[in-house]
């Protein structure tokens, strides 16, 4: 890749980059996870966020090519952190797709244009797929990531807050703190329903003693119309990798 064409990190974001964290797997290295712990994004942030993943979506639609990041100076934007974006129908709030990455392996304001396009090839609207006249019917949602942190066992986690990452017979899927919330259902159901729905696996897998349980936060912007653009088209950077997950 063209170097010109990636994002200007800052010098103090370059430091956090070169230490490293361990998560369940001791053998691989992340981005420190001590950036959007206390999800303190601004109004103004918030804001900013949206608008960006409206934009690449509609460019997505209307056929861009060669899409780029948006570049920012701002260090909360290009601290590394996870998230998920998610459109719903308003009327009916019917989920028409919804993707995200849980690693802080890259700056929060490329995570969320990279999923804003992955957002459009949720495989299971692959034959239903969003369109650009469905737009001005849709809600968006982007859900911001603190980073995960293990539990002592899988039932060690808060229902109503905490999203959970669960890892048994090499899968691995994930429930974000909304689906705990809107459900109502205990940790016992949610555990089972991840086990079945995700990683498709018998709704009692959570109790193998094999089966590790991940939890993280999330700053929850939106549910917001998908209007208009209010910001100029920023400035463009490059692009970054890492494992897309749907809910």
């Amino acid at each position: 890749m063209n170097n010109s064409r990636r994002p200007i990190i800052s010098s103090l974001l370059s430091q956090w980059i070169k230490e490293s964290v361990r998560f369940s797997n001791p053998s691989k290295n992340r981005i420190p996870a001590m950036i959007m712990s206390k999800m303190d994004l601004s109004p103004a942030h918030q804001r900013m966020l949206l608008d960006i993943a409206r934009a690449c979506i509609r460019q997505a639609l209307r056929g861009a090519a060669d899409q780029m990041v948006p570049a920012s100076t701002d260090l909360l934007l290009n601290m590394p952190a996870g998230c998920f974006v998610s459109l719903h129908d308003r009327a009916s709030h019917r989920l028409r797709g919804c993707v995200g990455r849980l690693d802080a392996r890259t700056p929060l304001i490329q995570c969320v244009y990279e999923m804003s396009g992955g957002v459009l090839g949720d495989p299971r609207f692959r034959t239903n797929p969003v369109t650009l006249a469905e737009l001005p019917r849709l809600d968006l949602e982007l859900s911001i990531l603190s980073p995960m942190q293990p539990a002592p066992t899988p039932l060690d986690f808060d229902p109503l807050n905490d999203g959970i990452y669960l890892t048994c017979q090499a899968r691995s899927g994930t429930f974000l703190p909304q689906v705990g919330r809107q459900t109502g259902w205990t940790r016992e159901q949610l555990l089972a329903r991840l086990c079945t729905e995700k990683l498709g696996l018998a709704p009692n897998a959570w109790q193998e003693p094999s089966a590790k349980l991940l939890t993280y936060q999330a700053l929850v912007i939106g549910p917001a119309p998908f209007e208009e653009i209010r910001q100029e088209k920023p400035a463009i950077g490059g692009f970054g990798s890492g494992n897309i997950f749907r809910i």
